[in-house]
């Protein structure tokens, strides 16, 4: 609060720092708070916290025994609790400070984990809506004490004055704002209410609004968290759990698991979200501290894995940050998370020894997620990596069920490689797994970890070429001329041709061309682009042979039977070129420029060929 200038001192005397009120709570709104409508969170919070001061300082009183009252007509919005109440001295000493804790700086040392709030700056948080806050309080410390009054104004002034007793006659707090006139969104009893109900739903003590119309107050959390409930039978329980997980996310569950963590007061729900979401989309969660919602966007409460849960928790060591809107990352937290993401190991293990139906749905579902956890969690790998589904050339199935056929698994190191070789890796009998796909080479890598007799290989060009017949002698010296002629017309492309014999019949030709081929391909020629240059002589430095790709004809294939039949030079060339942009677009990868144009000029020449022939 903006202090008088101070009179002239000697050189090197202490000076009193000057605080602009209206400057701080510029701040507070546009870089501490998120919204407006923290300011009844805070006004909650210093309730709770004076409610628990007042058990402390009456173990006996029953449960119950002291409440929160919210009113709020239009004109005004109070907040009245029974709690411990200030005296003259506390209100001088705290309301009027800024950045000293509205708790007893000796009792904050000792009971730190019994109070929501921490920083001593949320009844600054009114000023975001009103111009004046109106506090009238009585101290329970002391049982006689006077009501005493302290009015605070957004231009940094106060005033503070004692009261009669009769002004407040038990002890507690009422603190009353006047919102102003742009303030009405955030202030108008149905929001009042219903940001009562969204920060308080799960308090402790019972908290009742009056919206000024006559009527009793309604119960703002009539119901404890269902996690505190008792129910006639596990599945009631079960059920009833779901129900708030699908009330306060907005979901139904694919399953919910309870969370329970006595070391730190933890209890709450995290519910399995039906749908899939992208790899590493983290979630917001919603986290209670001493049953004041403090964020519904937590994601740091559990590890990037856990994407696929949505959770819901309350705890009671968990630190906020300043503007109780986040969690303070300390050790508590780290140890927390930890706990849960154990948690969340334990239902999977559950899931797959005793719900195989409940496994199997969470796995259609959620089977990137658990990848991204077995990869790094050897238990999970051990436990899942045989039931998680993979595309392989016998559709998509489990692992386990693909290493009952395939005692040798190969695997592609990309997806356009895999469709390349499908089709005809299928028809030759070999098992090959679409490693393209995040995680899922690396996993299949670790089959055998889980199945010694299995063995895994990556798939290269090589392999797959072996498994293709031969022709016979003579066929291939027939064919010897059309192949000279189909490897002078693709040699721009780096691509040799032979003659083999494979399945299906239909297919007339098999790109084998990898993506490290064509990146080496590319660098070798940048390195011949750049010859004497510095450039080039540090590619040239790296230069090695680059590997080709490599154009397989089918003569099981009628049309390749003709093709390589043909003796006229340019239309030999031309059906080789046709053979291979077929073959390429047959592969599914991005296709180079210089491969689109062949394709269009190649089928322009076979159609003017058979428009002459026709003639």
């Amino acid at each position: 609060m903006t202090l008088p200038d101070a009179p002239s001192s000697p050189a090197g005397a202490d000076r009193t720092f000057q605080v602009d009120l209206r400057g701080l709570v510029d701040l507070l709104s546009h870089h501490l708070y998120s919204s407006p409508r923290v300011y009844l969170r805070e006004l909650l919070q210093n309730a709770v916290d004076a409610l628990t001061a007042r058990h402390a300082l009456e173990p006996a009183a029953p449960a119950g025994a002291f409440g929160i009252r919210l009113y709020a007509d239009g004109s005004a919005v109070r907040v009245e609790d029974d709690g411990v109440g200030l005296t003259e001295a506390d209100v001088h000493s705290f309301l009027a400070t800024i950045g000293r804790s509205s708790k007893r700086a000796e009792q904050v040392a000792e009971q730190r984990g019994d109070f929501i709030g921490q920083f001593g700056i949320g009844l600054l948080s009114c000023f975001l809506v009103a111009d004046e806050i109106h506090v009238v309080s009585r101290s329970a410390r002391t049982p006689d004490a006077p009501a005493v009054e302290w009015r605070g104004r957004g231009d940094g002034s106060y005033t503070i004055r004692t009261l009669r007793s009769s002004a407040r006659p038990r002890p507690g707090t009422t603190v009353t704002l006047t919102p102003r006139a742009d303030a009405g969104e955030w202030t108008r009893p149905t929001q009042v209410r219903a940001l009562a109900r969204h920060f308080g739903s799960l308090l402790r003590h019972p908290v009742t609004f009056d919206d000024g119309s006559g009527g009793p107050g309604a119960a703002v959390n009539p119901e404890p968290a269902p996690w505190a409930r008792t129910y006639p039978t596990p599945g009631a329980r079960s059920r009833a759990l779901a129900a708030y997980g699908e009330d306060v996310l907005g979901f139904t569950p694919l399953d919910t698991i309870e969370l329970d963590l006595p070391a730190v007061g933890l209890k709450g729900i995290a519910c399995v979200l039906p749908q899939a979401v992208p790899a590493g989309r983290r979630h917001g969660h919603r986290v209670h501290v001493k049953g004041m919602l403090l964020s519904e966007q937590a994601d740091e409460i559990l590890p990037e894995w856990a994407f696929f849960v949505r959770c819901v928790v309350d705890a009671e060591s968990l630190r906020p940050t300043a503007s109780r809107e986040s969690l303070y990352e300390d050790d508590t937290l780290a140890a927390v998370r930890d706990a849960l993401a154990e948690r969340l190991r334990a239902w999977i293990a559950w899931a797959a020894a005793s719900d195989p139906d409940l496994l199997a749905r969470f796995l259609h579902v959620h089977h990137l997620a658990v990848k991204s956890l077995a990869v790094h969690d050897d238990e999970i790998l051990r436990m899942l990596l045989p039931w998680l589904p993979f595309e392989t050339t016998d559709g998509h199935t489990t692992l386990d069920e693909f290493a009952r056929t395939h005692r040798t698994v190969l695997v592609t190191s990309s997806v356009e490689e895999f469709r390349q070789v499908a089709a005809i890796a299928s028809a030759a009998g070999l098992g090959v797994v679409n490693g393209g796909y995040t995680y899922d080479r690396e996993l299949v890598h670790r089959l055998p970890e889980i199945r010694p007799q299995t063995s895994v290989a990556d798939l290269d060009p090589a392999t797959l070429t072996a498994h293709l017949d031969p022709v016979d002698r003579e066929t291939e010296l027939a064919a010897a001329a059309y192949l000279a002629r189909a490897r002078e017309a693709l040699a721009v492309f780096d691509c040799d041709v032979a003659l083999r014999t494979f399945q299906p019949a239909s297919a007339p030709a098999l790109l084998v061309d990898s993506r490290e081929a064509r990146h080496e391909r590319t660098r070798s020629q940048l390195a011949r682009e750049q010859e004497g240059g510095l450039w080039g002589d540090i590619l040239g430095a790296l230069r090695q042979e680059a590997p080709r790709a490599q154009l397989i004809l089918n003569q099981l294939n009628p049309l390749v039977r003709t093709a390589v039949a043909i003796d006229e030079p340019e239309l030999a060339r031309t059906s080789a070129e046709a053979l291979y942009g077929q073959a390429a677009l047959l592969s599914r990868r991005p296709l180079r420029p210089a491969e689109s144009s062949l394709i269009n000029r190649s089928f322009l020449d076979l159609l003017a060929h058979a428009l002459r022939k026709d003639h």
